[in-house]
């Protein structure tokens, strides 16, 4: 398949006029000689989205822990131009948690996008910054609970979420023993700068929805944000839904952070591609109207209903981020963040030929995925 015609995303992070590629499914540097040839109309060529932290979608959760709800999430997310998903559990019991990451375990990948890990929001967080998440079921990091997790998801599990200020030893000790098997982020975390810092001296490299489920970042408690800005090797989440964060903070954290440590999120749950309503969320019950998803006990934000591509463009077109930005922010951040951008996250030969062309105005007109 040769796509001529189009502005390709390349991995220097620009567009240049060219064509793409892809043989037996992977991006390639030539053609054969049979290859279809697709007029990709002066489109944006750019590699398949990846959402690394989403809950679902059309009314399915992860965490409904059946094939079915995995089938249709993956379904749905590739129609929008996310071909690469990591879905986020939620704060449960340890045992339902298990039978949940069995499930994905089992999927079988056969259709839609592709299933390549599980980014643990629970259950080791703070109560004081759980958010939608059930303070019933949180536990303290334990690498014996976390081995169990990762056994039953058979080694699906890509990051999972601590909140170091409960036991800052016990926190520093658990990262130092997992942190070369799993990627370890603050998450729903109430740490001050120096217990958020000390995860990160000891090895946890990530950050869950920055800005949201943690201190304020100020100029004399600078927090989890100011820690993990202070770690060059941490990579933080960020919504763009146009609700979670202020257009001027997200500006103010591409300058911060740059644009090479900054994944993109959707954090959508189940209402995702749906009316307004009412929903649940990790088993509570959340009021959605339009884009804004809110628990119905307290007004508190819970998750997102906007889609990775619609944040992208919210990011674009109404935050006046850099559409060279953006893209690497939901392409390559995300792939090097999953530790699969070997395979995944920019167009280049030998990856996995996973596309998306967008016209001028960010519309989407074609997804191709294996080829």
């Amino acid at each position: 398949m040769i796509i001529k015609n189009v502005n390709v995303y390349g991995e220097d992070r620009t567009f240049a006029p060219g064509e793409v590629i892809i043989e037996d499914g992977l991006f390639a540097a030539s053609a054969s000689d049979e290859s279809e040839i697709i007029d990709g109309e002066g489109c944006y060529a750019i590699p398949g989205l990846i959402d690394i932290h989403f809950h679902g979608c059309m009314g399915y959760d992860s965490c409904d822990g059946t094939q079915e709800a995995l089938e249709k999430i993956a379904e749905y997310e590739a129609s929008v131009g996310v071909t690469t998903i990591c879905p986020a559990t939620m704060t449960l019991p340890v045992d339902t948690l298990e039978e949940i990451l069995k499930n994905a375990a089992d999927y079988k990948n056969e259709s839609g996008a592709r299933l390549v890990g599980l980014n643990m929001e629970g259950p080791f967080i703070s109560p004081e910054k759980k958010g939608a998440q059930d303070e019933h079921y949180i536990v303290s990091c334990d690498a014996n609970i976390y081995r169990r997790f990762q056994n039953a998801a058979n080694g699906l599990v890509k990051f999972v979420g601590i909140a170091p200020e409960r036991d800052v030893e016990g926190a520093v000790k658990f990262i130092r023993e997992v942190k070369d098997e799993v990627t370890v982020s603050l998450a729903h975390t109430n740490a001050d700068y120096d217990a958020a810092k000390a995860a990160y001296d000891a090895g946890a490299r990530h950050a869950v929805h920055l800005y949201n489920a943690m201190p304020a970042f100020s100029h004399r408690a600078p927090g989890v944000i100011g820690a993990a800005h202070d770690c060059k090797e941490c990579m933080v989440e960020l919504i763009c839904d146009g609700v979670h964060i202020h257009p001027s903070v997200v500006r103010a954290t591409f300058d911060m952070f740059g644009a090479d440590r900054i994944c993109m999120i959707s954090d959508s749950m189940r209402a995702t591609g749906m009316p307004d309503g009412r929903y649940t969320l990790g088993g509570l019950d959340v009021d959605v109207v339009g884009n804004r998803a809110t628990l119905a006990s307290n007004g508190a934000l819970a998750g997102s209903a906007t889609n990775l591509a619609d944040c992208m463009r919210v990011a674009v077109k109404d935050m006046h981020i850099p559409l060279e930005d953006v893209v690497g922010c939901v392409t390559i951040n995300p792939a090097k963040a999953l530790k699969l951008d070997d395979r995944y996250g920019s167009i280049a030969p030998g990856k996995i030929g996973n596309l998306v062309l967008l016209d001028k105005d960010l519309n989407l007109k074609k997804v191709i995925i294996n080829g």
